[in-house]
């Protein structure tokens, strides 16, 4: 929260509005000449008189995070103008659903697991061990050829089945876009 007026440089804000950077300015702790972007969305989402407001009826402490929160749906709206932080909102969620259900499934596994080696009696009498079991004397144990371990190599042409929204063309549409 360095004052850029002390330095005899303009805050971004002031330095976009085109009028000089008074000692008392508003903008200058949030908004610092380094970071012009910041104040670029910022103004054109919300206006520069609407935060200047805004900033005047917060106390002092909360300013930094209503400036963060401003700069961060701005950023969110020039991304994608109908979302916002909606589209990012709703992708996590789905994302977290997603992964929910990927653990539930793990913990049925591991339920099933932990059951076939509490009552290993039905295999052994069978000649048949279990995945978490050593195998009975004398028969050697074989890898499953479908799965296995964790640390076995994905093939060459493995995929991931969804993507990351990082690695997305940044085309400002849709609402996978962060």
């Amino acid at each position: 929260m360095a004052s850029s007026s002390s330095y005899n440089s303009p805050c971004a804000a002031c330095k976009f509005l085109r009028r000089k950077c008074m000692p008392g300015c508003v903008f200058a702790p949030y908004f610092p000449p380094e970071e012009p972007q910041k104040f670029i969305n910022v103004h054109k989402i919300f206006g520069a008189s609407n935060v200047t407001k805004l900033l005047n009826d917060l106390p002092p402490h909360q300013r930094e995070d209503a400036v963060n929160s401003l700069a961060y749906e701005a950023e969110a709206r020039v991304r994608d103008p109908v979302y916002g932080c909606v589209g990012a909102i709703s992708f996590l969620q789905r994302q977290v659903q997603r992964l929910q259900k990927e653990l539930d499934a793990a913990n049925a596994d591991l339920i099933r697991f932990a059951c076939n080696e509490i009552n290993p009696t039905a295999h052994h009498q069978a000649g048949v061990s279990s995945p978490l079991q050593p195998p009975l004397m004398g028969a050697p144990r074989e890898r499953p050829s479908g799965g296995g371990g964790f640390y076995q190599q994905a093939p060459s042409n493995f995929s991931l089945p969804y993507s990351f929204p990082w690695n997305e063309n940044n085309d400002g549409g849709g609402e996978g876009n962060i």
